[in-house]
């Protein structure tokens, strides 16, 4: 029987409450990669934030840092620090823990909802995402040129539908552009509450935002050449949002250098809102080769 993708990243961020402050977070158990997928923390450790904030009050603002590569074979443990409450503001800190050590630590920041003066960058003008293949459509191209036992991962049904205007072979990567765009969206309509929401977005925004710094060198993770990894991910939330309709990924690079990347990225939905502001550093580091016996 087929399971659903987008069921099993509900199941995965429903954590376990352990204690009032304490909580626990599984990896996919089909997961083939040596490390847990980066936006699965952090959506997992604002989840568990969520989860001792005033229903009144919803994230503006986080801030996290990876410190050590998830075991995607070990449940995760995240503690929750109340940093602060306030009149209008809420503060939490959650620290991920595995193997008795800190794998990565988050800040959130939440807020009630207030009237105030507004204005907002506008929307790029680019094609529609009905108008563009499917990631997945656009991946059976390159299917063929891996491993056999590669295939079925990089094949697989995905919780996150995306779109991109502008793919790259991931094989064999052109020089491009750091300017990336791509439509995303669950997979399926939910009915979540909207804080849940926010956090299936931070977990989608780890994805291909690390990728927009290799554009403009033609490299890839899949060619063999490039060692890379997200080092940190902040987001700001500007506007409530239902992830299971399109929104626009615009992203770009504005720097690369001494072993690392800097990008960022903004959501819009697709009536042109500013939905969320994202930036991230990634090492993005020349793999050294080992000589072959």
């Amino acid at each position: 029987m087929a399971t659903d993708p987008v069921s099993d990243l509900l199941t995965l961020l429903d954590l376990e409450r352990l204690e009032l402050d304490l909580f626990r977070g599984q990896s996919p158990d089909e997961e083939e990669s040596q490390r847990v997928f980066g936006g699965q923390v952090i959506a997992q450790a604002l989840v568990a934030a969520y989860r001792t904030v005033p229903d009144d009050r919803t994230c503006h603002s986080l801030h996290a840092y990876f410190i050590r590569p998830g075991d995607p074979k070990v449940p995760i443990i995240y503690q929750v620090d109340h940093s602060r409450d306030g009149g209008s503001f809420t503060t939490r800190r959650v620290v991920a823990i595995q193997h008795g050590k800190q794998i990565f630590n988050l800040a959130a920041s939440f807020h009630v909802a207030e009237d105030g003066w507004h204005h907002q960058h506008e929307m790029p003008d680019v094609p529609g995402a009905e108008t563009l293949d499917d990631r997945i459509e656009w991946r059976r191209k390159f299917a063929e040129k891996l491993p056999e036992r590669h295939r079925g991962h990089f094949l697989r049904p995905r919780p996150i539908e995306m779109r991109e205007i502008e793919p790259l072979d991931p094989l064999k990567p052109a020089k491009a552009s750091d300017v990336h765009h791509l439509w995303f969206r669950v997979a399926r309509p939910i009915d979540e509450a909207p804080w849940l929401h926010h956090c299936l977005l931070a977990y989608a925004s780890d994805m291909a935002l690390l990728g927009t710094g290799n554009r403009p060198h033609g490299v890839s993770w899949m060619t063999g050449e490039l060692m890379s990894a997200s080092l940190d991910h902040a987001m700001w939330f500007h506007a409530p949002m239902k992830f299971d309709d399109w929104h626009l990924y615009s992203m770009d690079a504005p720097y690369a250098g001494g072993g690392r990347s800097f990008n960022r990225g903004k959501v819009f939905d697709q009536q042109g809102r500013l939905i969320a502001s994202v930036a991230q550093e990634g090492l993005m580091r020349k793999a050294i080769r080992k000589p072959k016996a």
